[in-house]
């Protein structure tokens, strides 16, 4: 099993425990399996039919897409703001999403996982991530999910990848984004 997964975070903060979380996937991949932090979301303008035009998009716009295009399957790590997914997040789908109908994330594996200060972990955030993935034509990977609640607290003083849970959980997951990565869209729908 092999599978390059491109890793887009919805926090921009440095000390984010979604991009300690993202961190801890690389770290934790199993054999033949690599987790690319993707760099740069901060810089991808807001979504704008005007500066995407059949001449091209913003350079941001366009590396983003190209990273996502190169990558076997996308790993989207969701704080919660406000009962829902970071703009920083929604955008990255948005502009992925194009051109409509063949977009880079057109028929790509995806799933969607956090962690949230909440009791819940971020659960709504990630619903509504997946809901826009899927209208956006990405496969969404059902059933692969990872919610991680308290994560102020939790990560106070503790890394994700030294989380006895998450060390645990998180190589079973990547091994079934690498999985749905290998099979045809139809053998996973």
């Amino acid at each position: 099993m092999s599978a390059r997964i491109l890793a887009l975070v919805g926090s921009l903060r440095a000390g984010s425990h979604n991009r300690q979380l993202a961190e801890a996937a690389a770290a934790l991949a199993p054999e033949g399996v690599t987790v690319e932090l993707y760099e740069g979301l901060a810089d991808v303008p807001f979504y704008n039919e005007d500066i995407d035009t059949a001449a091209g998009a913003p350079e941001a716009a366009a590396r983003l897409r190209a990273a996502a295009a190169e990558a076997d399957a996308l790993l989207l790590f969701t704080p919660e703001y406000n009962g829902t997914m970071p703009a920083v997040l929604k955008n990255a789908i948005d502009w992925l999403s194009r051109p409509y109908g063949a977009g880079a994330l057109k028929e790509k594996p995806v799933a969607v996982i956090g962690t949230a200060f909440g009791q819940y972990g971020g659960v709504w955030a990630q619903t509504e991530a997946r809901k826009a993935l899927g209208v956006a034509g990405a496969r969404v990977l059902e059933g692969v999910e990872f919610a991680i609640p308290g994560s102020v607290t939790r990560f106070a003083d503790t890394h994700p990848s030294e989380d006895a849970e998450i060390v645990a959980g998180l190589p079973a997951l990547l091994a079934q984004v690498a999985e749905a990565a290998a099979a045809p869209a139809e053998a996973t729908a």
